[in-house]
């Protein structure tokens, strides 16, 4: 294994009835006024906003509410944030849904202390010095931004999505509430599994050091997402797989699969947030096309990592079969496979070519994954 450091200041709180909890959480913070931000008027229609807001109020602490957050953030409603933020004076941020949510207070966070514009922070023009503290009440298991300072954001006049990485941007708390995830559609529960695999794969097959020990955790958390899902679809108010599946989902990007891990890189996502931000299909949706269409050109990279991967997750000998055994369960949950699936023709891979290239220059692989090479791939899902 490679030297590591791992800290992970973020209080996980797990289980049901925790978002009553939220107005304590802020108050032991000294909070006294929060913008609460979410996305679609579910939390409104369900009674948890009422629910936070009664916490908040029951501790002092003065709300100002920002809805209306994409599941693909985009930058000009981080900017609305940002301006709601400052007009009022708020002391933290709270975060009220998914990881679209959270990713987008995350960037209102660090906008706030920022003097300029907020996607200078995103080009890597400045980096993040520092941000208004982060709460968060998850609806919906992912993306694991409950448990990381990562986020990313669409500018909506560039077509860029990139992505933000600091310190400051880790939530002092993040309740993990599995029933408030039981509305999930089905769509979008297989779209979240696709996007968990997807974190999980990335060091898993790229990494130029991987313990075997990282890699059986993996294993370990890919067999727990495929069987949950499976649970899930059939029946969406069995709160044991609901639990594995969001607890699965913090651990996948937290930092704990890639300790003692080193050199790896995360292609899967440079290509796919070119697809969210050029057609705006939904992220999980992205990387199940992306996925299989990218293991099968890795494959000769590392093929004794793909024999782990057919064996330990599907019970199968051929590295190739463990690929197909992947696109297989991908079509028979119902996530796409292929790019016409999303409305993508292969007439527009050119421009989609031309807007990973800004991605894999922002993750450091442009070297590797030229347009020739990313054009390989793409024909790949078409």
């Amino acid at each position: 294994m490679e030297n590591f450091t791992y800290h992970n200041p973020t209080k996980i709180e797990f289980g049901t009835g925790k978002e009553k909890l939220i107005g304590q959480h802020l108050l032991e913070h000294g909070i006294k006024k929060v913008l609460l931000c979410y996305g679609s008027e579910r939390i409104k229609q369900e009674g948890l906003f009422d629910l936070v807001s009664q916490s908040l109020t029951d501790k002092g602490i003065a709300l100002v509410e920002l809805g209306g957050i994409v599941s693909n953030p985009v930058i000009s409603k981080v900017r609305e944030g940002i301006t709601l933020a400052r007009a009022h004076q708020v002391d933290a941020i709270l975060s009220v849904g998914g990881g679209s949510v959270l990713d987008s207070v995350k960037a209102i966070a660090a906008g706030v202390c920022y003097d300029g514009d907020v996607w200078d922070l995103f080009v890597g023009k400045t980096g993040i010095k520092a941000a208004l503290p982060l709460f968060a009440i998850l609806t919906l298991a992912a993306t694991g931004s409950e448990m990381n300072p990562g986020a990313v954001a669409t500018n909506d006049e560039t077509k860029e999505k990139l992505f933000i990485s600091a310190p400051s941007l880790l939530p002092r708390v993040s309740i993990v509430n599995p029933a408030l995830m039981q509305g999930v559609s089905r769509d979008y529960l297989v779209y979240s599994a696709s996007d968990v695999i997807a974190h999980l794969i990335e060091s898993y097959f790229t990494a130029a050091v991987q313990p075997k020990l990282q890699s059986r955790l993996i294993e370990s958390l890919i067999c727990t997402i495929i069987e949950t899902t499976e649970t899930l679809l059939t029946n969406p108010a069995d709160y044991d797989a609901r639990s594995q599946f969001a607890w699965a989902a913090t651990l996948a990007l937290n930092g704990l699969t890639f300790s003692g891990a080193a050199g790896f890189s995360y292609p899967n996502h440079a290509i796919e947030h070119s697809l969210s931000a050029l057609f705006n299909v939904p992220h999980g949706a992205g990387l199940s096309v992306v996925m299989p269409a990218w293991m099968k050109w890795y494959l000769d990279r590392n093929k004794p990592q793909f024999e782990r991967f057919a064996t330990y997750v599907f019970g199968l000998e051929a590295p190739e079969a463990g690929i197909a055994a992947l696109e297989d369960w991908f079509n028979k949950i119902g996530t796409p496979t292929r790019l016409s699936q999303l409305g993508v023709a292969e007439t527009d891979l050119p421009a989609v070519v031309d807007n990973v290239q800004i991605n894999v220059h922002a993750f450091g692989i442009a070297n590797i994954y030229t347009p020739e090479v990313v054009t390989d791939i793409l024909k790949r899902a078409v």
